[in-house]
């Protein structure tokens, strides 16, 4: 099936809800929209579906017997057969903390119930148009690159726009890949990717870009005025979502041993990310270079604090 088949009705949807009534009310109103739509009543059920037959998007409910929405989303997000597959999350519950929850545990949106038919159709379109754009751009993460990271600073510093630059990374995420292998490794920056996707959509503005630079290496471009709050949002959420990436065992000790190029045994706490920001606020900028090498700068300075951290240059030359 097209991609453009898939955003314009006509997409593959799992319909999660242990409400018989909800279930085939949804199925309904997605079937007559044109998507191709199964049913499952809980969440193992529905893991066993999506893996025998991945869907383009799950819609699952939250609060559900054996299996809630959280968890089966972790575990879709844990198996490589579906770890790519699109969540969004039905409650009846919109406190912020639950909507954190679901961000953690790996889903694209959260929608509160009771909720209009048009409004869920719209945001299923919203949210399969976005997979189809990543999957245009890098293959592990689907966001922009280098060039385009380039493309975009430039023509901001050019238009002597306001705006702020956060550069993003994770520590010890070597001694993670050595420990687990680079599909666990991949995984982890996969995982990264959303929660910076998800973080940037929901706190910043219509222009908010987010790019890969390569590796574990990240870039958002906002509103100034918005850092801050993505910067110190992205690291809690971050940290609530990085023991799931981790073996029982390991999540239980807090940490990893990994034998170091002397064949010493090493210890190593969990992923965390670091974050440098660089504003306008403070300073101009004559060229993207200069944007991008402050930002690393202050990256690279709170490296130095143990933890997810962030911090803003404040220098005004």
């Amino acid at each position: 099936m097209s991609d453009e088949a898939a955003i314009a009705g006509g997409g593959s949807v799992l319909v999660v809800d242990d409400d018989p009534f909800i279930g085939r009310l949804l199925e309904i109103e997605l079937r007559a929209s044109g998507y191709d739509v199964r049913v499952a009543s809980d969440g193992a059920r529905a893991l066993e579906m999506a893996r025998e037959n991945c869907p383009e998007l799950v819609l699952a409910d939250v609060m559900m017997p054996n299996m809630d929405g959280f968890e089966l989303t972790r575990q879709l997000r844990r198996d490589s057969r579906t770890a790519s597959v699109s969540v969004i999350m039905l409650t009846t519950r919109g406190l912020s903390e639950d909507k954190l929850l679901g961000f953690a545990a790996g889903a694209d949106d959260y929608i509160v119930k009771p909720f209009d038919t048009p409004e869920l159709l719209a945001r299923i379109r919203g949210v399969l148009r976005r997979a189809k754009e990543m999957r245009q751009q890098s293959p592990l993460t689907g966001l922009p690159g280098n060039v385009r990271i380039e493309e975009e600073i430039e023509q901001r510093v050019q238009k002597g726009a306001e705006f702020a630059i956060l550069y993003a990374d994770l520590d010890h995420f070597k001694a993670f890949n050595d420990h687990y292998g680079f599909l666990r490794g991949d995984q982890a920056i996969q995982v990264t990717a959303r929660l910076i996707q998800a973080t940037a959509s929901e706190r910043g503005g219509p222009d908010t870009f987010v790019g890969h630079i390569g590796g574990d290496d990240f870039v958002v471009l906002c509103d100034a005025a918005e850092a801050e709050e993505i910067a110190e949002l992205l690291a809690q959420r971050f940290d609530a979502a990085v023991p799931d990436l981790y073996d029982d065992d390991d999540r239980e000790r807090g940490r990893i041993a990994v034998t170091n190029r002397r064949g010493e045994m090493q210890q190593f706490p969990f992923l965390s990310i670091s974050i440098g920001v660089a504003t306008t606020a403070h300073r101009s900028f004559e060229h993207f270079a200069e944007a991008v090498a402050i930002a690393t700068e202050m990256k690279m300075y709170t490296k130095l604090t143990p933890g997810s951290s962030w911090a803003v240059d404040r220098r005004t030359s």
